[in-house]
């Protein structure tokens, strides 16, 4: 499921409109403002000379002349007043957004039950590491990913494009689908049956999976075949697809993610591992959702 964020590769606008206002309020701060007092001093010493020589010749100025020239010598140019002003906020966004918490939408129902369209969530950006901006790099690890996360990640066919998936295998897990039940190293995961869920005029097997000891919920649509047709990816080799399912070893430094509509997710079944660089951050909190605002809340 393809994710949207606030405003196209906002990371990058965030990172530029953060390095020009800084520049400038620098540059302000330290030359410009200098340079301005300077100037004004100068040009309040000849007006002080001039009220003096009225001054004694009888002439009476209004007191608060200099305080307006002053002012006005002072005053920062338009565009130096508006960066100097945004440049601690948009600085403030910029490092909450990097390496704290990212907002996104979610467009698709590749993750209902658990996410629906809609929602706006929270992505935790350090729980698994903190990276660079823009370029995405680690430098220091934290946390690895764990079965049964909702991530998001850069999706691999394009990085340009952030998914959102629930982890299912972890580097060296053998990830076993068929029939459209999971077995994890030779271990079949519990299924719990919940009453059919709704989906626009579908009507779908509702499950609780117990990946990992923390049940989600999941949905199966029967009428869909449990066989996929996958692409050519990195590792494919590692994977066998049959009519009733699949198998897959997961690489090192790899994820196996796959969307909790089973049978309606464009996910590791068809375009492969997630490398560990195409991480972006935990998914853990719906902050709105315009239509149903009962949807906030933390989820699993």
């Amino acid at each position: 499921m393809s994710l949207q964020s606030i405003l196209g590769n906002f990371a990058l606008i965030l990172f530029v409109l953060t390095i020009v206002t800084g520049v400038i309020w620098f540059l302000d701060t330290f030359i410009f403002a200098k340079q301005r007092r300077q100037n004004a001093d100068k040009a309040l010493a000849e007006y002080d000379a001039r009220r003096s020589k009225l001054t004694a010749e009888g002439i009476r100025l209004e007191e608060n002349t200099r305080h307006e020239l002053e002012a006005n010598l002072l005053k920062q140019p338009v565009w130096v007043e508006y960066s100097g002003s945004f440049f601690p906020v948009i600085a403030l966004v910029f490092f909450l957004r990097s390496f704290l918490f990212e907002p996104f939408k979610i467009p698709s129902g590749s993750m209902l039950p658990t996410l629906f369209i809609g929602d706006l969530i929270l992505v935790n950006k350090f729980t698994y590491g903190i990276r660079l901006p823009v370029i995405n790099k680690k430098i220091i690890s934290i946390n690895d990913p764990r079965r049964g996360d909702v991530m998001v990640f850069k999706y691999p066919v394009d990085p340009s494009v952030d998914y959102i998936k629930r982890v299912i295998g972890v580097p060296g897990d053998k990830i076993v689908y068929k029939n459209k039940r999971l077995s994890v190293n030779g271990k079949d995961v519990s299924y719990t049956s919940m009453p059919d869920f709704r989906d626009n005029l579908d009507y779908l097997k509702h499950y609780k999976e117990d990946l990992t000891g923390l049940s989600h919920s999941i949905l199966i649509n029967e009428q869909r075949p449990a066989f996929v047709e996958p692409y050519d990816f990195k590792g494919k080799e590692l994977c066998t697809y049959e009519i009733d399912g699949f198998s897959c070893t997961v690489p090192a430094g790899r994820y196996f993610m796959m969307g909790d509509n089973r049978d309606n997710s464009q996910d590791s079944r068809f375009w492969g591992f997630v490398p560990d660089e195409n991480i972006v951050g935990k998914a853990f909190f719906i902050w709105m959702n315009f239509g149903d605002i009962e949807r906030i809340g933390s989820f699993h």
